[in-house]
């Protein structure tokens, strides 16, 4: 689009998820005890893996890793997006929009290369199991963490600032309920031919080995669970994956809805849906499927509430 007579905006409007009144308390209710929920399940996960000596190990350092991002990238998005069912306009500051892309696309971008990750290690758990604490040495546990955080920190740096060199001007109301890519590219006056370029690539070069990587993995791992005689050994290794494949299969399927849809039924409103579920529910939902699905988790969480329960007799005792 060409520049002609654009003044760059100070400050975006976010249009939010809804313009009708009624549904805006009830909506915030909603959303307000999710975000909650997600911050008390994640943090809770993260410090109950901290205490347990029997879950530090590799699989329960990645998964302290996925609490971790789903809290960073739920923080950036759902305090904001309450705004808008408070306020008659929900007002962000230029400087503040930049940072809330810079933060979505460091942290959702995590959440896929961590998903791989963990897929990787439990690929070597169930086909190698002999060789799984040299393999997934805590070194090469901190290089799988450590390599992604990096890469993007990198790239979310160089997306955002290439949006926001970005000039705009014809309106600045974003019809979504946080600062993202395509709401934005659609008000710039700037060309935006090259940004919508680096999209492409950056999403090849992140999301395509990620899911390879996950597929690859668990075709391995259920061919040598199939392969197992014991009925017993089959069980347990498909309930150490089940969590993993569950959260794995929620939020790719949630980006494959919203990303390869027929352009005939994509709209914006359509990806706000999407956007509602897998930057506020996923981060909610990831803490139960881990919990409520792992023996160790509910054995961790049963000792801390037993424990709790003891301190609180002796205390009454006294």
């Amino acid at each position: 689009m060409a520049q002609g007579n654009c003044t760059q905006v100070t400050e975006f409007i976010l249009k939010g998820i809804t313009d009708r009144q009624e549904l805006k308390m009830p909506l915030f209710v909603i959303f307000f005890s999710i975000y909650v929920f997600t911050v008390v399940g994640n943090l809770g996960l993260i410090l109950l893996i901290r205490a347990d000596a029997r879950l530090h190990t590799p699989m329960y350092f990645f998964l302290s890793n996925l609490a971790f991002v789903d809290f960073c990238y739920a923080s950036a998005i759902t305090p904001k997006m309450l705004g808008n069912f408070l306020y008659k306009q929900n007002v962000i500051s230029f400087n503040a929009c930049a940072a809330q892309l810079g933060c979505f696309l460091t942290f959702v971008t995590a959440e896929c290369l961590l998903l791989a990750s963990m897929a990787y290690d439990r690929y070597v758990a169930i086909c190698n199991p002999l060789l799984y604490m040299v393999v997934m040495s805590s070194d090469i546990c901190i290089q799988l963490v450590a390599v992604p955080y990096a890469y993007n920190i990198s790239t979310a740096l160089f997306h955002t600032i290439l949006t926001f060199r970005l000039t705009y001007g014809h309106s600045n109301i974003i019809n979504h309920f946080y600062c993202d890519d395509m709401p934005l590219l659609g008000l710039a006056c700037s060309d935006t031919h090259l940004k919508q370029l680096w999209i492409y690539i950056s999403a090849a070069f992140t999301s395509v080995p990620s899911v390879v990587t996950v597929f690859v993995s668990y075709v391995y791992i259920i061919s040598a669970i199939l392969k197992m005689k014991s009925a017993e050994g089959r069980r347990k290794a498909f309930s150490t994956c089940g969590s993993h494949m569950l959260a794995v299969t929620i939020f790719y399927g949630t980006l494959i809805f919203m990303y390869f849809q027929p352009s005939s039924n994509h709209s914006l409103d359509t990806d706000k849906m999407a956007s509602v579920f897998y930057t506020v529910i996923i981060p909610m939902l990831n803490p139960l499927i881990y919990s409520l699905r792992n023996k160790d988790v509910k054995d961790a969480i049963i000792k801390v509430i037993n424990k709790k329960q003891a301190l609180v007799f002796m205390t009454f005792q006294r």
